[in-house]
């Protein structure tokens, strides 16, 4: 009952929830990049949705207009020097990702569930592929991002969403929600521009992002 109709009404309250309560800080929070530099307030990224669909998904825009266009952070020549300064600290406490709460009102996405990975990001789709982790909405945490986040390999990342899309229910649901606030204000697991040590890794955040 919970998979078929609670999740799903459980996302449609928390995101309208939050966008009423956050409506004030998130057009302060534009207005803050706005004024920090030139280019749009929003950044809007090609990402993977359930059964492998693709959908864009919107994030505040924390680096600079002219970053190069679709390169990992982490290839980038001096990446540190292609974030805003407003855009370091939303980063780590991922304010930047406040506006898909609009994906998941809308129904592309989850509060819970596997992170949405990039469109190029091959080999996390297809290690997903293995556990059937790519059969679920993707959400704006889950169980990885609170067992590891940015500091895991492709591989573990891919199994522990693997766990999740085998296991969730109302109890890890709740879980993965609340241990989210504690992990983002201990900044647990947080790397920027990338997804742990592994060769030939992914980062989330790419270009302008």
């Amino acid at each position: 009952m919970y998979r078929r109709f609670f999740k799903r009404f459980f996302d449609i309250i928390v995101s309208a929830v939050i966008l009423l309560i956050l409506i004030v800080p998130m057009l302060v929070f534009a207005l803050i990049i706005k004024l920090d530099s030139p280019g749009p307030v929003i950044f809007w990224q090609k990402r993977i949705g359930i059964h492998k669909s693709t959908f864009l998904m919107p994030k505040f825009r924390t680096m600079y207009y002219d970053t190069p266009k679709e390169v990992p952070t982490h290839l980038l020549d001096n990446p540190d020097r292609w974030i805003t300064r407003c855009g370091r600290w939303m980063r780590k406490m991922s304010i930047d990702e406040l506006p898909q709460m609009i994906c998941i009102l809308t129904g592309k996405m989850s509060i819970v569930g596997p992170r949405p990975a990039l469109w190029n990001q091959d080999d996390l789709v297809e290690e997903r592929d293995k556990y059937g982790a790519n059969d679920i909405r993707p959400g704006l945490t889950g169980w990885a991002q609170i067992n590891g986040r940015d500091e895991l390999e492709i591989e573990e990342k891919a199994r522990l969403d693997g766990y999740y899309a085998e296991n969730y229910g109302l109890r890890l649901d709740l879980k993965c929600f609340f241990y989210t606030f504690i992990s983002v204000a201990k900044h647990d697991g947080y790397l920027e521009g990338g997804t742990g040590s592994a060769e030939n890794k992914m980062p989330e955040h790419t270009t302008g992002e």
